[in-house]
């Protein structure tokens, strides 16, 4: 099983990087874990045009048959339980690989959100792209334990 995550920029603030590291690391046990990191486009583009050029760049990682859940926050949301099912299932649905998409400060472009199978929220509470990479590992890992019933903080 693979989980690939498409998201914009480089984590620069090591606290940030070691989480993200040390769920990653436990993920091993369960999946291979992939982070396509795309180039950050400038904060000083009409936002209009840095969506459009973030979805090219989303899209150009993104084949025909991925299986795409994007992180909205007009996306559903899921308690941990109903999370580590889904996750089960989407897995089965896109031949044991999943592709998590990312949206950078301006969120996602309709076009990327179109072609996701899903629409995930994390939290009505917005986080930046970066923190949003360590919760949905964090969530990923927490669902292969339930999955498996086994320990983990409740």
């Amino acid at each position: 099983m693979r989980i690939r995550v498409i998201a914009p920029g480089k984590i620069k603030e090591k606290w940030l990087k070691a989480g993200i590291d040390e769920y990653r690391k436990r993920l091993t046990r369960y999946c291979e874990v992939i982070i396509q990191e795309l180039e950050d486009v400038p904060d000083s583009w009409p936002e209009e045009k840095a969506l459009n050029e973030e979805a090219n760049r989303i899209m150009a990682k993104v084949k025909s048959q991925d299986y795409c859940v994007v992180l909205d926050l007009h996306g559903r949301q899921f308690d941990s339980k109903v999370f580590a099912a889904n996750l089960q299932d989407w897995f089965i649905q896109g031949g044991s690989e999943i592709v998590f998409i990312i949206g950078g400060s301006n969120g996602l472009s309709p076009v990327v959100t179109k072609r996701a199978q899903v629409r995930l929220c994390l939290s009505e509470m917005t986080f930046t792209h970066q923190m949003t990479r360590l919760l949905l590992l964090e969530q990923c890992y927490r669902a292969f334990r339930i999955n498996r019933n086994e320990p983990y903080h409740k």
